[in-house]
């Protein structure tokens, strides 16, 4: 069975909170679904600097696989 655990996605919305989109994932993995929700206040204010009129954090459930799959770039944009 593959290794499970998380990772905070940092997602920019349009006002209504509805047109939502991942701008960055904070470099931390998290072994459960609560600590990685635990976490997101902190992250969230770390990345108050994106030019969105709302920040908001989801954690994701991944895989080693997927996570590699997924890693950003190493300009660090995820480009």
């Amino acid at each position: 069975m593959d290794q499970v655990f998380y990772l905070l996605a940092i997602m920019g919305c349009s006002d209504d909170n509805l047109d939502c989109r991942q701008a960055r994932i904070e470099p931390a993995r998290y072994t459960s679904y609560a600590s990685c929700q635990e976490a997101m206040t902190d992250a969230l204010r770390r990345n108050m600097d994106l030019d969105f009129p709302v920040i908001t954090g989801a954690c994701q459930r991944q895989t080693p696989e997927i996570a590699r799959q997924t890693a950003p770039k190493p300009d660090g944009k995820g480009r």
